[in-house]
């Protein structure tokens, strides 16, 4: 029996009309609104404080991120001078220096204008191994719905007949040079979520609408969506269905559709890589005599599991205050990114055919915000090597590369976004009225009386963990640099401690 609840929008809702968010009406009455904000708010020193923002946004020292993909590191930039932005590349031995050697791939600004659209830049997926087209995906306006559009990497212009497709949510996958895994919600392939409902195999010259469907998802539930492994001996393709944000059934299969579901509970994270499975349920979950509490992460492998094994090796156990963030595979090494009372750890470990064994990392920091991940864009390419951002309220973001067996080196640290002298960064618990302890952060004057103007931020939803990260040039220069204090507070149903506190 399905119990799950339904909805229906009201029929007698007045403010129905705002749905059609390009609509005449809508658009009069948000620029009626702004208008009377400003009318509000604007003077001398507004504007003064916008233009002050707008170039500390477009500073030339920002931290330009970087992914690599074949032999060339990418990064999407944008700035006064680029307001759409540049999608670039440039190699790593470049990258090192002070002023790194960028050769534009794509001008957006320069794309908007010749064609006459209000291009946004919603990403680009090269294809793996050659990395010698992408799928680039522009959004009018911002809006979640994109056009896809094949790109040549070399001659740095878009396929003449190439993949295309209309505006739509959703997304494609290359399988080869002449074949994409299309999950987009176009022509009416679309759940009551608005995402995709079908997944398609889209070849080379072929309309996507005749696209054979190998997948799809009831009209009710969120979407549908499948994604490709190259990290076994042969390529698989997984596909997704959601019923839920948070619920997922899994199967694996190839171009001719699902051929084994993945037997997990619908709440479990579930992941594979090679041929090893990672699951982590949301919920108690029996198997057997055996229950595993909700955030352990468990590891056995894909074929043995599929034919019927159910004995796991257990990576991670949760504490009170202790989450998993998330994991990735750095070639056969399992890295962990842990939150352990708000502070950064990493575990990492390395499968075999007689058990799971600790791996070793370099030291990494303990303090702040740290994250490490694969240079490398695709999961089965690269040699190792990992990059890693780190920063703290009063410190900007510094990026380091870590190399097989080497301790971290710095490759480039954001510009300073205000002055932080004489300002300091603590860490508080607030005791709740159930005795809950709730974390905060607190920015503001070293010698602070408690008479400082506050403001204080907040977010408890979606399993989104709020860490100390740098405080940034809005609330830096026009509020910690003005002898304000800001409070970040960890409110519950954000993912600081794992699904308990969500």
């Amino acid at each position: 029996m399905d119990i799950r609840p339904t909805f229906a929008a009201p029929d007698d809702d007045p403010h129905i009309w705002l749905e059609d968010i390009t609509g005449a009406r809508a658009v009069a009455w948000a620029d009626a609104e702004s208008a009377k904000t400003l009318a509000a708010f604007d003077s001398t020193a507004f504007r003064a404080d916008c233009e002050t923002l707008a170039a500390l946004l477009d500073r030339p020292g920002k931290l330009p991120n970087v992914a690599r993909r074949g032999e060339h590191l990418y990064n999407f930039w944008a700035d006064a001078a680029n307001p759409r932005g540049l999608w670039r590349r440039t190699s790593l031995a470049s990258f090192r220096t002070d002023t790194p050697d960028w050769e534009t791939v794509l001008d957006l600004d320069a794309l908007a204008k010749a064609e006459g659209e209000d291009w946004t830049w919603a990403g680009g997926r090269t294809r793996p191994g050659a990395h010698d087209r992408a799928i680039v995906s522009l959004s009018r306006g911002g809006s979640d719905a994109s056009v896809l559009r094949e790109f040549d990497m070399h001659t740095k212009a878009f396929v003449t007949d190439g993949f295309t497709l209309p505006e739509a949510k959703g997304s494609a996958t290359w399988w080869d040079h002449d074949t994409l895994i299309l999950s987009s919600a176009f022509g009416g392939d679309v759940t009551a979520s608005g995402y995709a409902r079908t997944v398609r195999v889209w070849h080379r010259g072929e309309d996507p609408a005749a696209a054979k469907v190998i997948f799809e998802t009831e009209k009710d539930n969120m979407m549908a969506a499948a994604g490709v492994d190259r990290t076994a001996a042969v390529a698989t393709v997984w596909f997704y269905d959601k019923p839920r944000f948070f619920d997922t059934r899994m199967w694996v299969g190839d171009l001719s559709g699902p051929k084994h579901v993945l037997d997990v509970p619908t709440h479990a994270t579930a992941s594979a890589h090679g041929d090893w499975l990672l699951v982590k349920p949301r919920k108690p979950w029996t198997v057997g005599d055996k229950t595993y509490a909700p955030d352990q992460l468990l590891g056995v492998s894909l074929a043995a599991y599929l034919a019927g094994e159910r004995r796991f090796a257990t990576l991670y156990t949760p504490g009170d205050r202790r989450a998993l963030e998330g994991w990735f595979w750095n070639g056969d090494t399992l890295v962990l990114s842990i939150l352990d009372e708000m502070k950064p750890r990493f575990d990492a470990y390395v499968p075999s055919a007689s058990g799971w064994s600790k791996g070793a990392l370099p030291s990494l920091p303990t303090q702040g915000v740290v994250n490490i991940g694969r240079i490398d864009i695709e999961d089965q390419e690269g040699d190792g090597t990992l990059l890693m951002t780190s920063e703290d309220p009063l410190t900007p973001p510094t990026l380091s590369v870590i190399e097989t067996g080497q301790a971290p080196q710095i490759l480039k640290q954001s510009s300073r976004a205000f002055d932080a002298s004489g300002l300091v960064s603590t860490q508080h618990e607030a005791i709740s009225v159930d005795g809950e302890r709730i974390p905060y952060t607190q920015v503001g004057p070293a010698n602070n009386t408690g008479n400082a103007p506050v403001l204080m931020n907040g977010y408890g939803g979606f399993r989104v963990s709020l860490t100390p990260s740098y405080t940034g040039a809005a609330i830096g220069k026009l509020w910690l640099e003005r002898g304000g204090t800001f409070v970040q507070t960890n409110i519950r149903g954000g993912g600081e401690f794992g699904t308990r506190w969500h």
